[in-house]
């Protein structure tokens, strides 16, 4: 069939739209990670006199770097829409927040709609695959304090004894507040076919929009963040409320992304921007810690119910083209995220500014030394 000269010249702004893009962000990361690594080289001194300063400020700069990268996205008109329950009430609480995942997008939805969640962002630890360490951010995320888990069954137990040390040293060290993991331990398209094969030897129901979640990186979350209660004290009285300076984990935050169709964005098309503005759906229930079973078989039987459910959220989704209502909601509530353009233009702004700032130093230092 020809191709109408109409649809040459779509093809063609598409294409030039995308380079365009690709060249921006390119820019935008030659300018932006070194600046955060420099200004923090700077400031190591405040590190040793005021640590909790000192990650306060790299919490700023870390949320303004995920706040870059939700702007690709916003500004090719990906949005979001929430629903479900209003997890700002719980902005300032310690929480672990358990993410769906269908593909490399989902982590940029999560940098987009988390932006107006208040401290959130700065504060948040992430759980993400080993090989995020050796992507254009993942200096950044080793700074910040992120966990990288290698998968596999001959990683699995030594990968958990790194995260709970890693959780000790780190999480209330730098005063962290949401820890951030997807339990299913890969994309759905990878892993779909052998946790089906899996929930069919074991009769558990079959998952299509998900797949059963791995346990071991929540049981150990749960157990090394959750400060243990004596009637209504932490356990171990002062010592305890002092090294953590909170109550310890509160919350459960079951997130589940849907996109239109069941057509999830990568991060090529987040970066590219040639996929047609798209509105990805974000659904929302909070769990309060304490309800929590305790024994590891009811805490399995508890997780794989949350993705059960997403299952069920999931097909109404793709059936109706919205969430169902909360229990007790007679009509699912939706709630558009929005971002401010000149916040986000700022932010940029910042960071070329940062760069430019940074190149004449180097260049003056030069020419003084040689």
């Amino acid at each position: 069939m020809a191709v109408t000269l109409e649809q040459a010249r779509r093809v063609g702004y598409t294409c030039l739209k995308a380079l365009l893009r690709f060249a921006f962000m390119v820019a935008n990361n030659l300018v932006a990670i070194p600046s955060y690594i420099l200004y923090l080289i700077m400031l190591q001194p405040l590190r040793v006199l005021d640590s909790e300063s000192f990650w306060y400020i790299e919490g700023v700069l870390f949320k303004w770097l995920l706040a870059m990268v939700a702007s690709w996205g916003w500004w090719a008109g990906y949005t979001v829409v929430e629903w479900g329950d209003d997890v700002k009430a719980v902005s300032e609480d310690e929480a672990m927040v358990l993410v769906n995942h269908q593909a490399t997008g989902d982590v940029c939805t999560l940098m987009m709609c988390l932006q107006d969640k208040g401290t959130v962002v700065r504060q948040m630890m992430w759980l993400m695959d080993h090989i995020f360490k050796y992507t254009n951010f993942g200096i950044v995320s080793l700074i910040h304090g992120d966990f990288f888990i290698r998968q596999g069954r001959a990683h699995r137990d030594h990968q958990l004894v790194l995260l709970k040390e890693h959780l000790e040293k780190y999480y209330r060290s730098r005063n962290r507040k949401w820890i951030v993991l997807f339990p299913e331990g890969g994309f759905l398209r990878k892993r779909r076919e052998t946790s089906q094969a899996f929930a069919k030897k074991n009769n558990l129901p079959f998952l299509k929009h998900v797949t059963l979640p791995r346990l071991g990186a929540t049981q150990v979350i749960l157990k090394t963040l959750v400060v243990p209660q004596e009637n209504g004290t932490p356990a171990g009285g002062d010592a305890v409320i002092k090294e953590s300076k909170s109550k310890g984990l509160q919350w459960v935050i079951d997130t589940t992304i849907a996109y239109p169709k069941g057509e999830p964005l990568d991060i090529q098309t987040w970066i590219l921007g040639y996929r047609q503005p798209t509105v990805t759906h974000v659904h929302y229930r909070i769990f309060p810690v304490k309800d929590l079973p305790a024994e590891p078989e009811a805490l399995t039987n508890w997780l794989y119910q949350r993705f059960i459910e997403k299952e069920n959220l999931l097909t109404h989704f793709y059936e109706t083209g919205a969430f169902p209502p909360l229990q007790g909601q007679t009509k699912a509530i939706s709630r558009e995220m929005t971002l401010s353009n000149l916040w986000l233009v700022g932010i940029q702004s910042l960071a070329f500014l940062s760069g430019g700032m940074w190149y004449c130093i180097f260049r003056y230092f030069y020419h003084c030394l040689f």
